[in-house]
């Protein structure tokens, strides 16, 4: 072979020549290959890049299709020779969405269950090094392990392996149906698929990572707002005894279960079980009954005929056929803040918080009927989030909605286990990218920390990226790997990060200054007053019409003048812009009045021109 031919030949093939033992020169631009690794299904060849080793799109279950769709993760098959592990496999299927924080580098499919891993070059096999497993967000319809803000590259440079696996989305992911439950090849195993297989990508880890140079019994865990709440369910599920030593939570929550208390089989008022939502589905699909016949017909139908759109953008349209993770009596059989109290959780070190402008959803008119939702608490809630009136409704509905969401079942969280005198660790992340302050003006975003933590900024923010930018993101991530290697974020070089303690209430805040200070929570009279409602029973739902029967911008969600053919002709006069934006679906619960912070043209006599036209439509019951 001619030295000018070799420019011709992909890595894939030198790597698979390197595979054989037959010696090769390296190519510019070409990742040289590590060693092979033998792993319980096989050997597997990644490739060596900027002292990284790299290994992409391993399988750790069968593909989940045709009779395997909807059931527990099964073994994946073994292979004869190496198997190139150079290029991520597919994420699972789902509807990819624009403005997504982490967009996807594969695309989707059904047949998804691979884990990559990444570790330092030349390491050894009896290393036992760190471990750190992630868990991506995307409300259980979106997210994937293949975005490049999720390489894990860096942890690897500082001594940790890390570890990140696909699971499955949407009606592929969580789904119930009454023939599976009748059948139930899995031993009770039902319905939370997506769960199940982050589990068995754990339990790869374990039977696998020591082959990697990795520690199975120093495994740490984290996760991001989905992932987060995965982390908390894993915490709390016995399914998962015994498969990490330590554990993250980023913006993932800790009192109630993510995505509500809906079961698998039983429906409640309002909130019909998966079971149900999996035959409205079906009749969708034109399959009736629910025995053998339908269940066969259901695993017959596409890929895109089950996702159907599915996606952030469109789950909150989906309400009638897609209900998101259950109460399955085996993997989630309680809220985990339930067990938090009880002491049943994972006795392991823990660290937890959440963003500065995280997520989280309030749709009070007034700033009267946001601090009622608090009942005898409703005077400190003003005191707390509107000491001298100046806020707006949408800000102070904005600042409740994250803190009953994420920020304090944090503190909770950490507090709960500290009493435990299990080691905690709470955080809040307030740095915003110096190329984004003139836009994120109240905070850091929901999931934009993810690049600091994981320390692809360049990847995130390319030749906007700025010094500042890039030494608060390797402080944090040094933070996170420190962690994983031994319970304790703290370490050389590094401002001293509070071990949490109720008493003191010492977090870490990334500061936007870009200085990580532990400090008392500057947002103490916040957290203490929304603890203090978090066990009171929900208030009556709010009117969202008026008096007379009318839809109104203050008062009616805008899902529900959308599904109303005259209310919406009159949204598309008014604001056409609105009714046509690819996101709206992820504010079907919000007023237009509560839409006005992020959409600036709905001035008050927009509104009002609204209301007015509204005023002339039938009334509704």
């Amino acid at each position: 072979m001619r030295l000018k031919s070799l420019s011709s030949v992909s890595c894939r093939t030198l790597i698979a020549v390197a595979a054989t033992g037959l010696a090769i020169f390296a190519l510019p631009g070409c990742a040289a290959a590590p060693q092979p690794v033998r792993i319980t299904s096989g050997a597997v060849q990644g490739v060596t890049a900027d002292g990284v080793e790299s290994f992409k799109g391993i399988p750790f279950a069968a593909p989940p299709i045709g009779d395997l769709r909807w059931r527990a993760p099964q073994p994946a098959a073994k292979w004869s020779g190496v198997k190139t592990a150079d290029a991520y496999g597919h994420d699972c299927m789902q509807t990819p969405f624009g403005g997504d924080a982490a967009p996807l580098g594969a695309t989707p499919a059904e047949d998804c269950l691979v884990v990559n891993v990444w570790r330092p070059e030349g390491v050894p096999k009896d290393a036992k090094l760190p471990v750190i497993f992630w868990i991506y967000g995307g409300g259980f319809v979106n997210g994937g392990s293949s975005p490049p803000v999720y390489d894990g590259a860096s942890f690897a440079k500082k001594g940790v392996i890390m570890v990140s696996a696909n699971y499955r989305l949407g009606r592929f992911g969580f789904f119930g149906f009454p023939e599976l439950s009748k059948q139930n090849k899995d031993n009770g195993l039902l319905g939370n698929y997506g769960y199940m297989d982050q589990i068995a990508a754990l339990k790869w880890v374990k039977a696998n990572i020591a082959a990697f140079g990795g520690d199975p019994a120093n495994v740490t865990i984290f996760g991001e707002s989905a992932g987060g709440g995965s982390v908390n369910t894993l915490m709390t599920s016995s399914q998962s005894e015994g498969l990490f030593a330590k554990a993250i939570v980023q913006s993932g929550g800790g009192r109630g279960n993510l995505m509500g208390n809906r079961e698998l089989s039983n429906d409640k008022p309002n909130v019909p079980s998966s079971e149900t939502l999996g035959v409205n589905f079906a009749k969708k699909n034109g399959i009736e009954g629910t025995g053998p016949e339908a269940l066969a017909a259901l695993r017959k139908l596409s890929a895109d005929q089950i996702n159907d759109g599915l996606g952030m953008m469109t789950m909150g349209q989906a309400g009638q056929t897609y209900g998101g993770p259950m109460v399955d009596g085996v993997i989630v059989a309680e809220a985990p803040q339930t067990v938090y109290e009880a002491g049943r959780q994972a006795k392991v070190p823990f660290m937890i918080g959440a963003d500065t402008a995280d997520i989280g959803f309030g749709f009070a008119p007034t700033k009267e009927a946001a601090f009622a939702a608090f009942g005898p608490f409703a005077d400190q809630a003003k005191a707390a989030y509107d000491p001298d009136g100046s806020k707006t409704v949408q800000q102070i509905n904005a600042e409740i909605g994250m803190d009953k969401a994420m920020v304090e079942p944090s503190r909770f969280v950490a507090s709960t286990i500290s009493k435990q005198g299990i080691p905690s660790y709470e955080f809040r992340f307030g740095y915003v990218a110096d190329s984004m302050k003139g836009e994120w003006k109240t905070g850091t975003p929901h999931a934009t920390e993810i690049p600091y933590v994981m320390n692809t900024v360049q990847a995130k923010y390319g030749d906007k990226l700025t010094a500042t930018d890039a030494r608060i993101a390797d402080q944090t991530n040094s933070y996170w790997a420190n962690f994983a290697k031994t319970g304790n974020p703290n370490g050389a070089g590094l401002p001293e990060w509070p071990r949490y303690d109720p008493a003191k209430d010492e977090l870490m805040v990334f500061t936007p200054e870009g200085v990580p200070v532990g400090k008392s929570d500057p947002w103490k009279a916040r957290m203490d007053v929304t603890a203090a409602a978090a066990d009171l029973p929900p208030p009556p739902p709010p009117s969202t019409k008026t008096a007379d029967g009318h839809f109104a911008t203050k008062l009616s969600p805008i899902g529900d003048m959308m599904d109303d053919p005259a209310a919406k002709a009159v949204l598309n006069k008014y604001v056409p812009d609105v009714v046509g934006n690819p996101q709206i679906g992820m504010a079907r619960g919000m007023t237009l009045l509560a839409l006005r912070q992020y959409i600036p043209s709905l001035t008050d006599d927009v509104l009002a021109k609204i209301d007015a036209d509204l005023a002339t439509l039938p009334a509704k019951k």
